[in-house]
């Protein structure tokens, strides 16, 4: 076929303007955008290059069949980019589909630019199953790209309507996904499916709408009321991380912390009352850089990134407003991945403890929070980033281990003038050995009066200034001295050896 210019301009037309002008109404009814206009928002003006948009030009009613791929700047660092357009078949993959986010994937992994992936798709056509499913450039084809991907190149996720079956993987294997409140679901079968299977009548929205994966299942990181609010999530996040693995983070003008945080004031002296760990790592990060992390789910942990004197950090920090700061399952899960992420974009990392330890009791026991704890030590073990451990309050049992404490070869672990390193909190360790003892007084002051006397010599043996006599503690540093002492002690720390160990890999305890 030889086109003139006019058929080209025609056929590139048709091309982008995707579905029937039905389904563009329905999508802009729901608050949805074109997926052209999701790339046109995220991406620098005139900087989007598209790779493959004839594909399945011949065939009717399939434009780039569904799916938008190419190149972009964003704040003018190079990215490659796929976006669903739900408006031709419901966003659903063809054959041609697959593999044109087989090959951006590869590109960007190729160049080492960050993968952006614009998810809007009801899953594979089962019309065209045999093409697109089972082949060596089939849809698993993408999914082993992803993993090939993951920690070398930057990989996020913005999720504006449905994530379903096999498609749901491409969130699951992004670091981070945002997802649209209202509109954005993830599930592997759809309610129809699982009530034919399992007898159960749900929906999609309380199976896996939005607010169930970012609060409940930890698949999901940001919940977002607009698409727009999505798309800003996703240059935000790149904005903390570099290229790829190779590189370290991009640095930013620095900014002195807020004049208005006082560190000292924000932890109170008993360990009975809480605060809120967000407050202090705001107080004690340059002003407005702290972007918290799946601030919905297992929120007695909280992660984030944020800068120190314009340079980035990733932050964990306990947080004693939910559940005490107990780590449970899902914290350890959390805590996991997050330095994980941090590890492999060279993101050096601080850790804020204020912890009893995990959690105890069957409930826990038969979820696996042995298993969950060993799975988020070993990854403070394998990280080989700068990382300091702060003890802001307390760090108990083998929370101490899992927040990097002395023998995790942190770069440095700091206590402030409160703070406490122990086996068990006071009380419980008194009560632990002298239960028989204190149950065999009969007088109440007498009783009262014994107990307050061994706390006191617990206290005293784990007494901050024998802990940094005994070279337990690197140094004891006043709250108002602490980021000075971080950012000095984070710049001494960034030429270090990053070798861990004389293997291939190690064995998770998944």
């Amino acid at each position: 076929m030889t086109l003139d210019g006019e058929a080209l301009e025609q056929l590139r037309k048709r091309a982008r303007s995707g579905g029937a002008d039905k389904y563009h109404a329905a999508n802009a009814a729901k608050g949805k955008l074109f997926a052209r206009e999701r790339v046109a928002l995220l991406v620098d003006e005139g900087s989007f290059v598209e790779d493959g948009l004839y594909a399945n030009a011949l065939a009717e009613g399939l434009p780039a069949d569904g799916v938008v791929t190419g190149t972009a700047t964003i704040d003018g660092r190079q990215v490659c980019l796929m976006a669903n357009d739900s408006t031709v078949k419901a966003g659903s993959w063809g054959a041609r589909t697959v593999e044109k986010i087989i090959r951006i994937i590869e590109r960007a992994y190729g160049a080492g630019v960050p993968m952006v992936y614009l998810v809007d798709s009801a899953g594979a056509r089962i019309t065209d199953q045999v093409d697109l499913f089972p082949g060596r450039r089939g849809a698993g084809k993408i999914f082993w790209n992803q993993v090939r991907a993951s920690g070398s190149i930057p990989q996020v996720c913005a999720l504006f309507g449905p994530s379903a079956a096999g498609g749901a993987y491409i969130p699951a294997f992004c670091d981070v996904v945002a997802l649209v409140d209202g509109n954005a679901s993830m599930y592997l079968g759809s309610d129809r499916m699982v009530e034919m299977v399992t007898g159960e009548k749900t929906t999609l929205e309380a199976m896996g709408g939005a607010k169930v994966h970012t609060a409940e299942s930890g698949v999901g990181h940001f919940l977002c009321k607009t698409e727009a609010d999505a798309l800003d999530v996703v240059k935000t996040y790149l904005s903390y991380l570099p290229a790829n693995w190779t590189q370290a983070p991009p640095t930013a003008p620095a900014v002195a912390a807020s004049a208005k945080a006082d560190l000292a004031a924000l932890v109170p002296a008993s360990e009975r009352q809480a605060f809120d760990m967000r407050r202090y790592v705001k107080g004690l990060l340059d002003e407005g850089s702290f972007f918290e992390i799946q601030a919905l789910w297992a929120k007695e942990l909280t992660i984030g990134f944020g800068r120190l004197d314009g340079q980035v950090v990733g932050v964990v920090g306990n947080n004693s407003m939910f559940k005490g700061g107990v780590l449970f399952v899902d914290s350890a899960d959390k805590a996991t991945r997050f330095v994980q992420l941090c590890d492999a974009f060279n993101v050096p990392l601080l850790f804020l403890s204020d912890v009893p330890g995990f959690m105890v009791g069957s409930a826990v026991e038969k979820q696996g929070i042995i298993r969950h704890g060993a799975k988020m030590i070993t990854a403070i073990s394998e990280a080989t980033v700068p990382k300091i451990c702060v003890v802001v309050r307390k760090a108990y049992g083998a929370g101490l281990y899992a927040m990097a404490g002395p023998g995790f070869e942190p770069d440095a672990t700091i206590a402030l003038p409160s703070a406490k390193i122990a086996v068990m909190g006071a009380e419980a360790a008194v009560n632990a050995v002298y239960a028989n003892k204190i149950a065999a007084i009969a007088d109440e002051d007498e009783r009262a009066a014994f107990v307050a006397a061994k706390r006191a010599e617990y206290e005293q043996d784990i007494d901050v200034v024998r802990l940094a006599s005994e070279l337990v503690v690197d140094a004891i540093v006043e709250p108002h001295d602490l980021r000075t002492e971080l950012v000095r002690r984070f710049a001494a720390a960034r030429t270090k050896d990053r070798h861990f160990s004389r293997r291939r890999h190690g064995v998770t305890p998944v």
